[in-house]
């Protein structure tokens, strides 16, 4: 897909907010976690919450950025945002197998 800087900034702009709804509901079920879990749990989140934030911070500079030198600063945005995921998705994967066996386990 070749895509402007334009048309690529507003595409991850919505996986940006799409990601913020999806992380506003896992921090609502951390917050119904019990014991250690919770703690973990929202631990977890403000941990994602401020790679988000320095995701928040690449896009920024990628829309600062000549439209020579957007590419490069693409790829950087690219290889965090695959981070990211990665981290996002481990995260719900482990609350949805605490919520499926139940409270004390893990």
């Amino acid at each position: 897909m070749d895509e402007n800087k334009e048309e690529y900034i507003s595409r991850l702009k919505a996986k940006m907010d799409e990601l913020n709804k999806d992380l506003d509901k896992l921090t609502d079920e951390a917050a119904q976690a019990e014991g250690g879990l919770k703690e973990e749990y929202q631990q977890q989140m403000l941990d994602l919450r401020k790679k988000l934030k320095e995701l928040e911070g690449k896009l920024a500079a990628v829309q600062d950025s000549g439209e020579s030198g957007w590419e490069d600063l693409k790829q950087g945005m690219e290889k965090s945002w695959a981070t990211w995921k990665k981290s996002f998705s481990r995260a719900k994967e482990e609350f949805e197998k605490a919520y499926r066996e139940g409270p004390g386990k893990k």
